[in-house]
Order: C-alpha cells, then sequence, then structure tokens
C-alpha cells in the first residue's frame, strides 16, 4: 500500500474499557486497516489523572510532528463528549490547518446535553468544529438530527457501530437452569444500574420461572450498586462481577439469555449490539442511539428512570421463552443487515475514497 493512503486514526487505546475501544478492535481486523495502512494514535487510556495526562501529551506530540513532517492524506478522529472532545477537538483543528482532511467521528452518548449545557464560548467551539472539519460521523439517524442541530453547516453522515455476528444462539431450553439476565457496561450514573438492582427486586416478587441478573463492569456507582443488592436482599441471585477483560465477554454473552441496558443516555451502546449479534432479547431505555439499534422485532423499550416500565418489561422476557427467542432471532438478522463490521469498513472505505484524491 502507497504511503499515499496511509491513514491517521486518533483514539482511546484499544486496551480501555468502552465502546470507542470495541469499535477501533473491531474495525482493525478489517481489510479497512491494511488497504488504508491505518496508523492509529492513542491519546487516551485508563489510570491515574496523571497517566492520562501523559497518554494524551504523548499521543498529541505524535500526532503533530506527522502533520508537520509527513502529513497522512487523511486523519480520523475518534470522540466523545465533555474533556475527550474538547481534546480531540485541538488535533483536528490542527489538521485542518494543516490542509489535512479530517472526518470526526462522534461517539458519546448525550452530546446534545453537553452542547446545550456548555458555556457561550464553548458551544461556539463545538459549533464551528463540526463545521471546520470535512466530515462529522453520527452513529445514527437520531444523533444525525442533533449534530445538525448543533452544527447547521456541518457534512454530517451516517456510519453506524459494527460487530461480528457471533455463533447462533443457543437453544432457549437450558435445562433448569435460571434464565440469565446481563447487564455489561461501564456502572455509572449514566448506567443507572441501581434503578436496575430496584427494578430486579420488583420482578423477583412474582416470577413464575427461576432467574438471576449478572453486572458486569466496574465504575464509581459500585458501592450504590452493592447497598442496594444489600437494601434488597438480593445477594443470592445478584452477581457483581466487576470489570470482565474483553476477552472474557463472549463467555458472559454466551451464557446469558437477555441483555438489559437502563441507561439515561447513549451514544449507540456496542453492548446492545453485541448482545444482538449474539441472538440475546434486547431490555433497554429508549434514549439516545438506542432506538437506531433496537426495534420491536428485537427487543423491549421502556421511558428512562422509571423503575415499573423496566420491571415489567424483564418480566415479559423472563416468563416467555419462546418471545425470548423471537427478538433474539429478530435482533441477529438486523445486525446482520445493517450493523455488520464487513458493512461499516466497506462505507468507510467509501468515505476514504471520496476524501482522498
Amino acid at each position: 500500500m502507497s504511503a499515499r493512503r496511509r491513514v491517521l486514526w486518533i483514539s482511546t487505546s484499544t486496551a480501555t474499557r468502552g465502546g470507542i475501544a470495541s469499535y477501533v478492535r473491531s474495525l482493525r481486523t478489517t481489510p479497512l486497516w491494511t488497504r488504508w495502512s491505518v496508523v492509529h494514535v492513542a491519546t487516551h487510556e485508563d489510570g491515574s489523572t496523571a497517566r492520562k495526562v501523559v497518554r494524551f501529551l504523548l499521543g498529541a506530540l505524535q500526532v503533530l510532528l506527522r502533520l508537520a513532517l509527513r502529513p497522512p492524506p487523511l486523519v480520523h478522529v475518534h470522540t466523545s463528549t465533555r474533556g475527550s472532545f474538547v481534546r480531540k477537538s485541538l488535533l483536528a483543528r490542527a489538521a485542518v490547518l494543516r490542509g489535512v482532511p479530517v472526518v470526526l467521528h462522534v461517539h458519546g452518548g448525550a452530546f446534545d446535553s453537553y452542547h446545550d449545557r456548555a458555556p457561550r464560548p464553548l458551544r461556539r467551539w463545538i459549533r464551528t468544529t463540526l463545521e471546520a472539519v470535512d466530515v462529522v460521523v453520527a452513529l445514527g439517524p437520531s444523533w444525525a438530527t442533533v449534530l445538525q442541530r448543533i452544527a447547521p453547516g456541518a457534512q454530517v453522515v451516517v456510519v453506524p457501530n459494527a460487530v461480528e455476528p457471533g455463533p447462533a444462539p443457543a437453544p432457549a431450553d437450558r435445562g433448569g437452569a435460571p434464565t440469565t439476565v446481563l447487564f455489561l457496561g461501564q456502572v455509572s450514573a449514566l448506567k443507572n444500574v441501581p434503578l436496575l438492582v430496584d427494578a430486579w427486586a420488583k420482578v423477583r416478587t412474582d416470577l413464575h420461572t427461576p432467574a438471576r441478573l449478572v453486572v458486569a463492569g466496574d465504575g464509581d456507582d459500585l458501592d450504590r450498586v452493592g447497598a442496594a443488592v444489600a437494601r434488597h436482599g438480593l445477594g443470592a441471585d445478584v452477581e457483581l462481577r466487576g470489570w470482565v477483560p474483553p476477552a472474557e465477554v463472549d463467555g458472559l454473552l454466551a451464557a446469558a439469555d437477555v441483555l438489559v441496558l437502563p441507561s439515561r443516555w447513549e451514544g449507540q451502546p456496542m453492548a446492545v449490539l453485541e448482545a444482538m449479534a449474539r441472538g440475546l432479547a434486547v431490555v433497554a431505555t429508549e434514549v439516545g442511539g438506542v432506538v437506531d439499534l433496537v426495534d420491536a422485532d428485537s427487543g423491549l423499550l421502556v421511558p428512562p428512570d422509571d423503575v415499573d416500565a423496566l420491571a415489567g418489561a424483564l418480566r415479559t422476557v423472563l416468563d416467555d421463552a419462546a418471545l425470548r427467542a423471537r427478538l433474539g432471532a429478530g435482533g441477529r438478522r438486523r445486525v446482520e443487515a445493517e450493523f455488520s463490521v464487513d458493512r461499516t469498513w466497506r462505507t468507510l472505505d467509501d468515505l476514504y475514497r471520496g476524501l482522498v484524491r
């Protein structure tokens, strides 16, 4: 591959926790990575504040040196909200000033809230950054509408998150074993896991089948979740797994029957896509990019912060194995048709070809 087509990707480290790292790990296994000789520069990693600062400074220095000495034909920047956007916007602007085409890939949930609550100078910076780059990637139609409202002059395109469809779903009958509901993600205020525990307490009062809840993830709300489990006396059927390495996630999904996500905001959650790819029924809140993933044939959506609605939806899928199987099969078909890695890398390939002449 010629140096002319060497593309620079800027994102968090692939060893970090979260959806952006999962997305990058998925795409680096595709022909896009070799076809465009992608060079990945990490400007963020998990750890202490000092470690994060050092990683950003080292990554930013590498990006700036490449822009100064041997500009790539294209820069693809992956960003979230708040500090992530501020840091990545500086690097995106540097590439724009150097005359390099820039794709700004917006992953973060609640980007509209982040923008709308920001001070006026920051709102102006967000808008002008989105309008300065060549293309802004939205994860779905709902986020495209949000970004276009924030920056009417931006060139916004939709490129959804993607996963590799997994093995065929296991039979719904697990031989009398409890039906397993899995939460997979960061245990933070954004994900609202204490509400899930409250809902689970309601579900357990009149459920007709054995069931258990597995919470896989860590974060600032983990102590609150543990306290809620203790308060409701749910220690026997709620398992708090903590953070699970990426290599073990597939095993968790294989052992589960339902994926639950009670978030207050979402970009386009990789956990939901990974569950759908494995043929799991999904119960999630109707927020952000979730509505672009889950339809009536693949899951049940409920309003955010509604403990009764969440409990009702969980009770429905737990008591009906046929419904779980139907929703799981529908989700898998949807992933294969719209959210496969093969489809996404080809979309990005076409996008790059349009920008690099």
